[in-house]
C-alpha cells in the first residue's frame, strides 16, 4: 500500500456544488493513480448549519459518481471504515482539546478575552491599522515558503497572532483541519485555491505543533460559463449542483469524465476518456494553475457521447427508469416492442435522458404540441401545402414494410413532380411530429404505421 493519504472534507450545510464534486474527484484520482488512500472525512462543527439530509446528500452524490473512499462514515451513515477516526469532527472534541493543552503547555498559545490564540514567534510591534482604525500587535517573522504542487513556491506573510479557540470554547476551522490532517496522516492536502490564502496559518501550526506540513497541491477555481456573469461558480448558478445532473438522469461517467478535464489535461486533445485511462494518467503536475470555465454545452455533449454508445440493453433500462417516474410512464411503456423501437431510435439524438419525453411525445399520443416558429418557418417555403396535398394523395399505395420502401415512395412522388426529397420532408415531419427535429420521417413513418400519419397528414392539412 502507498504512504499517499489524501482526504475531502465537506461540510453538510448544502446542496452538493460541482466545485466539491471536482475536488474530491482529484482526490480520489490521486489516490488510485499512487495506490494511496482515499479518506472521507465530515467537518460538522457548525452545527446552526449541519443538516443531516446534507450530509446523506454528500454520500449519496459521491457513491453516485463512484467516488468510493477507503476511510470514512459508511455509505449508509451507520458506523466507520478506517483506524482514524471519528471521522465527524463533532465526536472529535477530545482530541481538539488535547492539541490546545499542549500548545499552552509549551508556549504556543495564550488566552485572551475569553479566546485562545495561537503565539507567533518573532520580535513584536505595534502599528496603527487604518481599516480597523486601532493599534495592533505585529509580530516579525519569515514569510511562510508553501513549495505547492500545482501553484510551485508561494510565499505568504503571518504577521499576527490568530484565534485557535473561539470565546464559546469551540474550535476554529484552521485549527481543527490541521489536527485532523496529522491524526489521519494525510500527506497530500488536495484543495481549491480559495484555500490557499489559509495555508500559511496552518503551515504555522503544524510547526507550532511539531509536525512536517503535508504536501500541498490547490487546484484551480471553477469560474462561470462566460454567459452566466463573471467570477466564481455558486451553488446559486445553474448546473451548480450535482443533484441536477442525478435528476436530469445524467450518466455520472460522463460528469466525472467532463470533472477531470476542468482543470486537469492529460497531455493531448482528448476529451472523451475511460476512467482507468484518466486513473493512470492523472498526476498533480499536469494541473493547471489557471482556472478553469465551466461549460454546460460542452457537459451535455459529453453526456450525449456517452449516451451513444450505451448498448442498447443498458439505454433501454435507463430510459424505462426515466419513464417510470413521469405520470403517464406506465402507458408508454404498456407495449413493450413499439417502446423499444422508439427509444432506440432517439438515443443517437438526444442529450440527456430526460429530453426523452418531450423528444418522442408525439409517438405516444395524437395529442401533440406544434412548435409555431417551425410551422411559421416551413409553411414559409415553396408551396408546402400543395406537397402535402401531393403525399396524401400517393401514401396509399407507398409500401411501408421499411426506411427504405419509405423513401423509395417518396423519392418516386419527388421524381414524378420534378422536386427532391426534401420538398416534402418538412411539411411532413411537421404534420406527422409537430416539429423539425427527431429521427428521419422515413423512420416516424414506418414506426406510426401507414394508417395513423396519413391521418395525421390529413388532420394537419385541414387545419
Amino acid at each position: 500500500m502507498s504512504s499517499v493519504r489524501v482526504r475531502f472534507a465537506p461540510s453538510p450545510t448544502g446542496f452538493f456544488h460541482i466545485g466539491s464534486a471536482r475536488t474530491a474527484l482529484f482526490n480520489w484520482l490521486y489516490a488510485r493513480h499512487t495506490g494511496g488512500t482515499f479518506i472521507l472525512r465530515i467537518e460538522d462543527t457548525d452545527q446552526a448549519r449541519n443538516s443531516e439530509a446534507y450530509l446523506k446528500l454528500i454520500y449519496d452524490s459521491l457513491t453516485w459518481l463512484g467516488l468510493d473512499w477507503d476511510e470514512g462514515p459508511n455509505p449508509n451513515g451507520v458506523g466507520e471504515r478506517g483506524n482514524f477516526g471519528p471521522y465527524r469532527q463533532s465526536q472529535r472534541a477530545a482530541i481538539y482539546h488535547k492539541y490546545k493543552q499542549q500548545l499552552l503547555a509549551n508556549g504556543r498559545a495564550y488566552e485572551k478575552d475569553g479566546a485562545v490564540w495561537f503565539k507567533l514567534l518573532g520580535e513584536r510591534y505595534k502599528v496603527f491599522d487604518d481599516h480597523r482604525k486601532k493599534e495592533v500587535e505585529k509580530v516579525k517573522t519569515a514569510p511562510v515558503v508553501i513549495a505547492d504542487r500545482i501553484r510551485g513556491r508561494v510565499e505568504r506573510q503571518e504577521d499576527e497572532d490568530f484565534v485557535i479557540f473561539r470565546s464559546d470554547g469551540n474550535p476554529v476551522f484552521h485549527f481543527v483541519n490541521v489536527v485532523d490532517d496529522i491524526e489521519m496522516k494525510v500527506s497530500h492536502i488536495i484543495r481549491g485555491e480559495d484555500h490557499l490564502s489559509n495555508t500559511s496559518k496552518h503551515v504555522r501550526l503544524y510547526e507550532g505543533i511539531g509536525v512536517t506540513p503535508p504536501v500541498f497541491a490547490h487546484i484551480p477555481l471553477i469560474l462561470k460559463a462566460p454567459e452566466m456573469g463573471q467570477g466564481k461558480m455558486s451553488k446559486r448558478d445553474k448546473g451548480a449542483l450535482i443533484e441536477e445532473y442525478q435528476q436530469r438522469h445524467f450518466l455520472p461517467e460522463a460528469l466525472v469524465n467532463y470533472l477531470a478535464l476542468l482543470g486537469w489535461n492529460p497531455g493531448d486533445d482528448r476529451e472523451k476518456m475511460p476512467l482507468a485511462e484518466i486513473v493512470q494518467l492523472f498526476d498533480l503536475p499536469a494541473v493547471n494553475q489557471s482556472n478553469a470555465k465551466f461549460d454546460g454545452r460542452k457537459l451535455a455533449h459529453m453526456n450525449m457521447v456517452y449516451l451513444l454508445e450505451q448498448p442498447a440493453e443498458k439505454f433501454m433500462a435507463l430510459a424505462s427508469e426515466y419513464f417510470a417516474k413521469q405520470p403517464n410512464g406506465a402507458a408508454i411503456m404498456a407495449n413493450e416492442a413499439y417502446f423499444r423501437e422508439i427509444m432506440l431510435l432517439a438515443q443517437p439524438k438526444i442529450k440527456s435522458i430526460d429530453e426523452l419525453g418531450a423528444y418522442t411525445v408525439y409517438f405516444f399520443t395524437d395529442d401533440f404540441p406544434t412548435d409555431p416558429k417551425v410551422k411559421e418557418k416551413i409553411m414559409a417555403k415553396g408551396d408546402p401545402k400543395a406537397r402535402l396535398a401531393e403525399l396524401i394523395a400517393a401514401l396509399p399505395a407507398m409500401a411501408f414494410s421499411t426506411d427504405a420502401a419509405i423513401e423509395a415512395g417518396i423519392k418516386a412522388l419527388a421524381e414524378g413532380m420534378g422536386l427532391g426529397f426534401g420538398d416534402y420532408q418538412a411539411v411532413a415531419r411537421l404534420a406527422v411530429s409537430g416539429t423539425n427535429a427527431g429521427p428521419s420521417i422515413t423512420s416516424i413513418f414506418r414506426v406510426l404505421g401507414k394508417e395513423r400519419s396519413l391521418a395525421r397528414l390529413q388532420r394537419f392539412m385541414a387545419g
